[in-house]
């Protein structure tokens, strides 16, 4: 059972979240301040965080940034509608995602699944993960290119991850949304296009090797020559 601190102080707001994460079977615990969110962070260390940014005590990027000195638990952070200044730098803090209220409890829980089945990708027993002259760590999420540090964000990462776990495999854009995203997050399958370009960019100002290869009609697969 996965547990989740929601970090919310209207109380109309977090009943129902409570009420709605308990009956999908997360266990919830709930932080009305910034201060006690931190304090319920080192208690109760949750599998992921919904945080509200307008809250009392510490503000929640304040609260995001102390976090992030020390966890990378996948955080969600609540905005207001319009609050583009806020998104971003939620996201330049360290947030996961984001979700605007208002929202549907439906899309709150496909983003909540999607996070956590990419947080398990790093539960795996080995360590470190190669291929050709890739070297991924899945504890410090750290990647090697050709004995080069190669620095990625979070999506690519689980991207490249994905591909270093299905070599010679053909992956379609579905595939690689469903094992990043979930399958009840939709995505535009141009978005893969985008990632795996981002991805092309950063090996190409290390190696001349090309690992990841578009399949026409198909998708795209990492394999040797």
């Amino acid at each position: 059972m996965s547990k989740i601190l929601i970090v919310e102080d209207d109380k109309g707001i977090s009943d129902y979240i409570i009420l709605e994460l308990k009956h999908e079977g997360f266990e919830t615990v709930l932080a009305e301040s910034g201060r006690q969110a931190l304090e319920c962070f080192d208690e109760e260390n949750p599998d992921l965080i919904l945080l509200d940014l307008m809250i009392p005590e510490l503000n929640g990027i304040e609260v995001l940034r102390r976090i992030r000195k020390t966890s990378t638990v996948p955080i969600i952070v609540e905005t207001a509608r319009g609050d583009t200044i806020d998104k971003i730098n939620a996201l330049n803090e360290g947030a996961d995602d984001y979700i605007v209220k208002p929202y549907e409890i439906e899309e709150l829980l496909a983003r909540i699944n999607a996070l956590l089945r990419r947080a398990s990708y790093g539960s795996s027993k080995d360590s470190v993960i190669k291929y050709k002259n890739l070297e991924l760590n899945l504890q410090s999420m750290g990647i090697k290119v050709e004995g080069q540090d190669l620095k990625l964000s979070k999506t690519e990462y689980f991207l490249l991850k994905f591909f270093m776990e299905n070599p010679g495999k053909v992956l379609s854009r579905s595939d690689l949304i469903d094992a990043i995203w979930g399958k009840d997050y939709y995505i535009d399958e141009n978005t893969i296009d985008v990632y795996v370009g981002y991805l092309r960019s950063k090996f190409s100002a290390i190696s001349k090797e090309e690992f990841i290869k578009t399949v026409r009609g198909s998708g795209y697969i990492l394999c040797k020559r």
